[in-house]
């Protein structure tokens, strides 16, 4: 990771994935990414990367969430599968859950309207 006053560069693919918590307890087979993510105000980007398997614990969202695939699948609690390519955004208020089959990488925006 390299910043100056203008620009933070993370190359994702040299960094380590921290354990995931952001919906409470540790999720072990999911890990997670901050790239610009102030966790006390819950709003930012990072990315996810889920074994194949991995259950994401019901929440609701306090803001926009929205995220794009970018590797794997991940199935909606609806059965709605995304895949690669896929973009997908939730509104404030909205709750669900989703899973893997095959393992997944997404990036993740969380964000609220000024």
């Amino acid at each position: 990771m390299t910043t100056n006053q203008d620009r933070l560069v993370v190359a994702t693919k040299d960094v380590s994935f921290k354990e995931y918590d952001l919906e409470g307890p540790v999720q072990p087979e999911i890990k997670w990414l901050p790239l610009n993510f102030q966790r006390e105000m819950g709003q930012g980007v990072y990315m996810i990367r889920a074994e194949p398997g991995a259950k994401f614990i019901s929440h609701i969202h306090r803001f926009f969430e929205d995220f794009l695939i970018l590797e794997g699948d991940l199935v909606d609690d609806d059965g709605t599968i995304y895949g690669p390519g896929d973009f997908v955004s939730y509104k404030p208020g909205s709750e669900h859950y989703s899973w893997t089959e095959t393992g997944c990488l997404i990036m993740v925006f969380e964000w609220k309207p000024a």
